[in-house]
C-alpha cells in the first residue's frame, strides 16, 4: 500500500553529496587515509564526516589541533577528492528530479567547493544549477544555516517558502535552523526527523502550478 504526502513551496534547495550524488566511495577512501595519518579510528571518523566542510569535521575530531593545520589538510583533501571520481554516481531518481526542476527556482547548497561540486555533478552526469552556494561563499559550515539562507535569498524567496533536500544530521539541522522544511534522503537522514523521509529520490514527483507554486508528491510504502 502506498501513502502520498504532498508539500508545497516556491523554491528548492539541494544538498549534493548523499542527496543528489552518491560519493561515499571517494569520501571513504580519502577520509580513511586522513584518519590513519592522524592515528584515529577510521570508522569513528567516517561517522562524523558527512555534511560539514572538511576543516570543520577535523575541528570536531581534533579540537585541540591548530586551525591552520586543519585548513591545510582541507585544501589537500579537496584536491584529492576533486581528482578522484571513481564510483561517483547519481542517487536513484536524481536525474528525473533535476530534469523536473529545469527552469524552476532551485539552487545547490553544498559543503563542497566549486571545483569539487563541478567534478562530482559532472561525474554523475547531472546538470549544475545556475545558483550555487559552495564552501567558498559561506563563512560557516553546516550545521550553521548561512548557506541555506543565502540560497533562499539569491532565489528571491523567504526561507519558509523553500524546501531543502538533505541527507546528513548537520545538513538537516542547518536547514531547520534556516526555517525550512526538509526532505530527508537516504539512510543517514532517517534518524534526524526530517519533514518527510525517502530512501532515494525515486518516490518523488514534482508539479509546477500556474501560480508559481511547486507541489512535491512523496510516495511512501506502508
Amino acid at each position: 500500500m502506498t501513502a502520498t504526502t504532498t508539500l508545497t513551496a516556491h523554491a528548492v534547495l539541494l544538498d549534493m553529496d548523499g542527496t543528489l550524488v552518491n560519493s561515499d566511495a571517494v569520501v571513504e577512501r580519502c577520509w580513511r587515509r586522513w584518519a590513519e595519518e592522524q592515528g584515529l579510528d577510521p570508522e569513528y571518523v567516517l561517522g562524523n564526516v558527512h555534511g560539514r566542510q572538511g576543516h570543520a569535521t577535523m575541528a570536531v575530531l581534533l579540537p585541540d589541533r591548530p586551525a591552520e593545520l586543519n585548513l591545510a589538510d582541507n585544501r589537500r583533501m579537496l584536491a584529492q577528492e576533486t581528482a578522484d571520481t571513481e564510483g561517483v554516481v547519481p542517487v536513484p531518481g536524481a536525474s528525473a528530479l533535476m530534469a523536473a526542476l529545469a527552469g524552476l527556482p532551485h539552487a545547490l547548497v553544498t559543503s563542497a567547493d566549486e571545483a569539487l561540486a563541478q567534478a562530482r555533478m559532472g561525474a554523475a552526469r547531472l546538470p549544475v544549477p545556475e545558483v550555487r552556494v559552495t564552501a567558498e561563499r559561506v563563512g560557516a559550515s553546516k550545521p550553521d544555516p548561512e548557506g541555506f539562507l543565502k540560497g533562499a535569498a539569491e532565489l528571491g524567496f523567504e526561507p519558509q517558502e523553500c524546501l531543502a533536500f538533505e541527507d546528513s544530521e548537520v545538513g538537516i539541522a542547518a536547514a531547520r535552523s534556516a526555517g525550512m522544511r526538509v526532505v530527508g534522503v537516504g539512510p543517514r537522514a532517517a534518524a534526524h526527523n526530517p519533514t518527510v523521509h525517502v530512501p532515494t529520490l525515486e518516490p518523488l514527483r514534482l508539479e509546477a502550478l500556474a501560480n508559481g507554486t511547486l507541489r512535491l508528491h512523496v510516495d511512501a510504502a506502508r
